[in-house]
């Protein structure tokens, strides 16, 4: 069984603020914001919505089939990609444009402001599923998802989903003011699954103009993440309280979002139940805020195994 992953391969160049956003900009002056913030340290990563929840779905002993599209200067980040043992067979490298780029500013309150260029990522639309389907074993179930990437891809990646009659999780996150509210209902009557933030489930209730609940009934499960706060899923007919997971530090949470996202596609890979899911989920995010960058974390899957019991007092 595998997971094919449709999202940004990226590099990211992280910078922290040894202060808070809040105290250098002045509310009655955003109309005419002009700051600028003196970031001491600075350090580039392997990065993108893919290439992070494929890491993490690679991590738990899942098969992650990466779809996606890089630039000219990505020949290190392929060659992680082998080294890890992922399939890149269906990233595609076009030499006219950079591999997409995102250059992340977290604050001592982990806020965080990100600038992005696309790059080769606005090609990603060249792609298709059924290119990856036609590789694998069809006798066997298979998942996918659609996270942030070019619009056009991920607006075709989930008509190419439903069409092949693979189930997959919806996962606009920051390519979701791409679509305007009719656009973001299509796609969710499309998928099997939703996952947002808490922040981006109130964009996606106000541009389509219906509550959680009534977006949870378009799908199988609708899962809203809360940061500190856990997350809900909501699913047959019940909305599920995940609890979040004390980290052991809280270092860096660029990526802790894709980290659950490959807990999420672990547990259906494997039939879990939902409330196993989202807490395997929630215990992913835990591990990479602990690591400075969104692939630094390192855990074995025993260890990994270990953290869930003795977080969740049980095993799987």
């Amino acid at each position: 069984m595998a997971s094919i992953i449709c999202g940004s391969i990226a590099y990211d160049t992280i910078m922290t603020f040894e202060g808070r956003f809040q105290d250098q900009i002045l509310p009655d002056q955003i109309h005419i914001l002009n700051v600028a913030f003196l970031v001491p340290s600075m350090r580039r990563e392997f990065g993108g919505c893919a290439g992070n929840i494929g890491y993490n779905l690679k991590l738990l002993g899942g098969e992650p089939l990466v779809m996606a599209t890089v630039g000219a200067d990505a020949d290190p980040y392929l060659q992680r990609l082998d080294n890890l043992g992922m399939n890149r067979s269906h990233v595609k490298k076009l030499d006219e444009a950079f591999t997409a780029q995102a250059m992340i500013t977290t604050d001592m309150a982990n806020n965080q402001i990100t600038a992005f260029h696309p790059g080769a990522m606005n090609q990603s639309h060249l792609n298709r599923v059924a290119d990856c389907l036609s590789t694998l074993d069809r006798s066997r179930a298979h998942f996918g998802i659609v996270a942030p990437d070019g619009r056009i891809g991920m607006w075709e990646h989930c008509h190419q989903f439903a069409e092949a009659g693979v189930p997959f999780i919806f996962d606009p996150g920051q390519g979701l003011p791409m679509f305007n509210g009719q656009e973001l209902l299509d796609l969710v009557k499309l998928a099997s699954y939703v996952a947002v933030n808490d922040y981006e489930g109130e964009m996606l209730c106000q541009r389509t103009g219906l509550s959680l609940e009534q977006i949870s009934k378009q799908v199988r499960a609708l899962i809203v993440t809360k940061g500190a706060q856990g997350a809900q899923i909501y699913a047959d007919g019940k909305n599920i309280a995940i609890p979040a997971v004390k980290p052991e530090k809280l270092i860096d949470p660029t990526g802790c979002g894709d980290a659950f996202r490959g807990g999420l596609l672990y547990g259906l890979e494997n039939k879990l139940d939902w409330e196993t899911t989202g807490r395997l989920a929630s215990l992913m995010g835990s591990i990479k805020i602990a690591h400075q960058g969104p692939q630094n974390h390192q855990p074995p899957r025993s260890e990994i195994m270990t953290r869930f019991k003795d977080a969740f007092g049980y095993s799987f």
